[in-house]
């Protein structure tokens, strides 16, 4: 049986067929496909075979010049935050990649991905995000999360070219949007905020730029999108290989939360607690220390979401995030998007407080100048009683990971402290 599709593949076919095309680019240098192919196999003459995977830490192009380098050696590939643990066992048969998921609610675990998984994701997005040869990505992301390593595999596969920066300035993105002929671009919405705050302004090859990552609130959504930007919500993990769902505009208006159908064979379903399940060819080999994909091959993420009756998926939070305050069952989410909405607020998140008459007494974190009287005159027209913020602290940033997720247990804590 014929083994799927690599990085290195699509690297070499890429080289052959369109030999000078942009691969690569970065502030100070750039590489067509065949440059980039010589440059990348040089470095794979340094690298031992073997079943262990190569850890890597670095630059966004140190990573990218080894995903491709340990591809081309048939090598597992881990890049690495410098803290974060890493695998050293050797890896069954087949397995391409080694990511951390983003630890955003405790201990990262490392997720193993085989070229099949990683072959059936950028088979998956290329077509529904018409990336074509000479296309351009602009990759903000940071290269040791799925997000953004991802780019690289459906780059490689289309023949498109990478615009690699070295993490997310809203002012350097900004400018490439305007020297540089980019069609796509990933964004978390924090990132999307910041363009739109400081004046960014989309130019007309921009065809797709994809949320995720985290929630897109509505009112980010409506004030991104009358300001040009085209926006592809979507939804995906390091389990799935990255985005699964990707929602397009000529799918139907958009509501929060909508991430759209399953892409590709992938499907979804939900447990009876309404948790949703993805099974299909992106879903993982399994994690490093073992578990994660039932016998089925339904892989039950802890994240809480409805279907509708054209298999269009929302997601509406995560599972361990709900709060119980005054009996009733409140998810940070529906007050976030409540506030983010209120003027004089530009960042928002929401925590619990064990309180012993209300059970978890809602602590509202926000940045901004609206003041406290405002934000509850605002939160009484439209929460119920049990999810208005009891206590609001004002902060001049969130606490977020690289990828661009609320650290929760870092604004629990946060909570704690604000009550010593």
């Amino acid at each position: 049986m014929e083994s799927a599709p690599s990085l290195a593949r699509y690297l070499s076919a890429a080289a052959t067929r369109w030999p000078q095309a942009l691969a690569m680019r970065t502030a100070e240098r750039q590489w067509t496909y065949r440059q980039w192919l010589a440059e990348v196999a040089t470095l794979a003459e340094t690298i031992e075979t073997s079943r262990r995977p190569m850890n890597v830490s670095g630059t966004s192009l140190d990573l990218a010049r080894h995903a491709f380098a340990c591809s081309l050696k048939n090598r597992p590939f881990q890049p690495v935050d410098r803290a974060a643990q890493v695998a050293d066992e050797p890896l069954p048969p087949g397995i391409a990649l080694v990511i951390a998921t983003s630890g955003s609610e405790g201990e990262p675990r490392r997720v193993m991905l085989s070229d099949a998984n990683l072959d059936a994701a950028a088979g998956a997005a290329n077509p529904h995000l018409s990336l074509l040869p000479g296309d351009l990505w602009l990759d903000c992301l940071p290269l040791h999360h799925i997000g953004g390593l991802s780019i690289l595999w459906r780059c490689a596969r289309a023949s498109a070219g990478v615009l690699l920066h070295e993490g997310f300035a809203a002012e350097t993105v900004a400018a490439s949007l305007v020297h540089h002929p980019v069609t796509h671009l990933s964004l978390v919405p924090a990132m999307l905020a910041r363009l739109l705050d400081c004046g960014a302004r989309p130019p007309g090859c921009l065809r797709h730029v994809v949320v995720g990552g985290a929630a897109l609130a509505q009112v980010l959504h409506d004030r991104a999108t009358a300001a040009g930007w085209p926006l592809n919500p979507s939804y995906g993990m390091s389990e799935t290989s990255a985005q699964v769902a990707t929602h397009k505009a000529c799918d139907g208006p958009w509501h929060e939360g909508l991430v759209g159908r399953p892409l590709g064979a992938n499907e979804f379903a939900l447990t009876t607690g309404g948790r949703i399940r993805v099974r299909g060819p992106q879903v993982m080999a399994g994690y490093v220390d073992g578990g994660g994909i039932a016998a089925d091959g339904w892989l039950t993420t802890g994240d809480l979401g409805k279907i509708d009756e054209k298999g269009r998926l929302t997601v509406t939070g995560r599972a361990d995030d709900i709060l119980i305050s005054g009996g009733s069952n409140i998810h940070p989410l529906t007050v976030e998007s409540c506030l983010a909405g209120c003027p004089g607020i530009r960042d928002v998140a929401i925590a619990g407080l064990p309180d012993p008459v209300w059970g978890d007494r809602i602590v509202a974190f926000v940045v901004g100048d609206a003041t406290p009287e405002g934000i509850q005159a605002w939160c009484r027209t439209r929460l119920p009683r049990a999810a208005l913020p009891r206590h609001i602290i004002r902060l001049t940033s969130l606490p977020r990971n690289a990828a661009g997720k609320l650290e929760r247990t870092v604004l629990r804590q946060l909570a704690k402290n604000s009550r010593a």
